[in-house]
């Protein structure tokens, strides 16, 4: 075995990519894809449930979350290839679960990405209505993915470079709400009228849980961070912190700027909080904000998802070869990159795919446990003289994570329940379909 340096572990493989990532572009990374399209509806979903104690549901989500990250931080320390979550699980338990986690993960991502692509071109149609016209909105998408593709191609460098651009500009009219709001706060506004039952909460907060997931996208690149080790857990506890601190203070400045009213403002309450504060400019800057956070997290998803399928084709789990091609000048899997952002601009284009959409959340968290469960299995494996990052305590923040999550897929509906059974039935006949045809041609 060679030895490990800092940039490597037990389970690196040799993949040719470029580690050019530090702690700051990969917290921007995280917190771009995090702050995607939710946190502009969020705070009326949570108002409407729990009121003037919706914060309540912000700080039990954190803790929630928390563990969560923690467990992709440890395995992040420890699995330092692209491909976030899907490595993580592929080294732990093998691949034909790496397999079930690309595939999930996958459809997961490129759902919402198509869904996030529409909702941009929604809200420009606004101001350009010519984007109500289907030919002119596909020519929008193939724009918007054709240049996020070609940015990505050209290096993770730049990639980051663009994330961090419009991580700045969608989180710069938030926090002039933040900042701007807190004056016309009314404290009356939040005081708390009732203490919440504990399964309201819980409701309110499956809602917020997943409004934070996202980081594990943005983990994707792990073949491309520099330092892993150090890099991974300092990334994920600044864009996490962040990200929470900044949910709480917009959620308090709308509930004491708007009050009971807040809830009534289902389609976009921080667009009226800026109308309330600066007038109709207020609205069209918090309006172009979303636009802009929505595009940075396509961003975001374009610059981490496609290495998910690059690191699937190279450990043969999906069967594709050319998707593990490296551009010969920039480093980067441009194949791999390509296909992903066509499937997005494709799905985008058709929209629909309900089915897809019912199975999402539900994709995610399994994913989650499985990372949970990765942690387990992988602590016993990695020598006791490599410098990774350990959760502190044991085993006891993966058990919780394992449990909470749990928790959270039992409050799926049956439909949602049967469809993913379904999902996973079909990709399984796939999995050993592959293999059967494989050992039968080597047999030859």
């Amino acid at each position: 075995m060679k030895e490990t340096t800092e940039h490597d572990s037990i389970f690196h493989k040799e993949d040719g990519l470029t580690r050019t990532i530090g702690v700051w572009g990969l917290s921007a990374n995280m917190v771009n894809i995090i702050v995607g399209a939710g946190i502009f509806v969020l705070p009326a979903i949570v108002a409407a449930g729990l009121g003037s104690a919706s914060i309540t549901a912000y700080l039990f989500c954190g803790i929630l979350i928390a563990l969560v990250m923690l467990c992709f931080a440890e395995a992040g320390s420890e699995v330092t290839d692209s491909g976030g979550p899907y490595t993580y699980i592929e080294s732990a338990f093998g691949p034909y679960i790496g397999f079930l986690t690309a595939i999930l993960f996958l459809v997961s991502t490129l759902s919402a990405d198509a869904a996030v692509a529409n909702a941009v071109a929604d809200i420009l149609s606004g101001w350009f209505p010519q984007l109500q016209e289907q030919w002119l909105r596909i020519l929008f998408f193939f724009l918007v993915f054709g240049s996020l593709t070609w940015i990505n191609i050209r290096g993770a460098k730049q990639g980051i470079g663009l994330v961090a651009i419009s991580t700045i500009a969608k989180l710069a009219p938030l926090l002039v709400l933040v900042l701007f709001g807190w004056k016309d706060v009314t404290m009356a506004n939040l005081t708390w009228e009732s203490i919440p039952e504990i399964s309201d909460i819980g409701q309110m907060s499956l809602i917020l849980f997943f409004a934070f997931m996202g980081a594990e996208s943005g983990l994707s690149v792990g073949g491309e961070i520099k330092n892993p080790q150090k890099t991974v857990p300092k990334a994920i506890f600044i864009a996490i912190s962040g990200v929470l601190l900044l949910y709480i203070f917009l959620q308090t400045v709308s509930q004491g700027i708007l009050g009971d009213s807040l809830a009534s403002f289902q389609e976009n309450p921080l667009a009226e909080v800026g109308n309330q504060l600066f007038g109709p400019i207020g609205l069209t800057l918090i309006s172009i904000g979303a636009a802009v956070s929505m595009f940075g997290n396509l961003s975001g998803e374009i610059l981490s998802v496609p290495r998910v399928l690059f690191g699937a084709a190279r450990d043969k789990v999906i069967p594709i070869p050319v998707l593990t091609q490296i551009h010969p000048k920039f480093s980067t899997p441009y194949i791999s990159i390509i296909v992903y952002a066509s499937i997005g601009f494709l799905l985008a284009t058709f929209g629909g795919f309900e089915a897809l959409a019912i199975v999402s959340s539900a994709a995610i968290l399994l994913v989650y446990l499985g990372v949970a469960l990765a942690v387990i299995k992988l602590r016993n494996e990695v020598p006791g003289d490599l410098e990774t990052f350990r959760i502190p305590g044991g085993y006891t923040v993966p058990i919780l994570a394992s449990m909470i999550i749990i928790w959270f897929l039992s409050n799926l509906t049956g439909q949602e329940r049967n469809s993913m059974l379904i999902l996973l039935s079909i990709l399984t006949v796939i999995y050993f379909g592959i293999r059967w045809v494989r050992n039968h041609n080597t047999a030859k």
